[in-house]
């Protein structure tokens, strides 16, 4: 699955590559993120529970940031085992740009989910990640800006 979007926030770029990186701002900010520690610079750890459909896991996973060019841009790959549920990973492009007194911050998304969730059909397992994805950027547009997306 794939899924592309953009998010403006009033807020300089160097501060919304600052909330990107630090592991508290992450953990505000992913939908159902119980922990979230730092294992290196680059390498993160995270245990999230998701309810997709019928479905309610919580995934054990590993959060890796690459091809790191602050503060313009980066990739953030991720797999999560959810036990029974069976496992989700995939990964992000986000770019920032600056537009005048904001950052205009783009992604490009594409996962992949395996075991009982892939049985649940495509269209609600790419309905529910679209709606994690902008809940994920609406809270650290909200974090770094203290407004609400508009």
């Amino acid at each position: 699955m794939d899924i592309t979007g953009e998010e403006r926030i009033a807020a300089r770029r160097e501060a919304v590559w600052q909330a990107l990186n630090d592991p508290e701002v992450l953990k505000r900010c992913i939908p159902g993120c119980q922990a979230i520690e730092t294992v290196s610079p680059t390498e993160l750890t995270a245990v999230v529970k998701v309810k997709i459909g019928p479905v309610s896991a919580t995934f054990n996973g590993t959060v890796t940031l690459s091809n790191l060019n602050p503060p313009e841009s980066y990739r953030i790959s991720g797999e999560g085992k959810g036990g029974i549920a069976g496992f989700a990973k995939g990964g992000a492009d986000v770019m920032l740009s600056e537009a005048s007194d904001e950052t205009v911050l783009r992604y490009d998304v594409k996962a992949e989910v395996g075991g009982k969730l892939a049985q649940l059909g495509s269209r609600l397992i790419d309905s529910t990640a679209k709606k994690l994805a902008q809940q994920f950027f609406a809270n650290l547009n909200l974090a770094v800006s203290g407004e609400p997306a508009g």
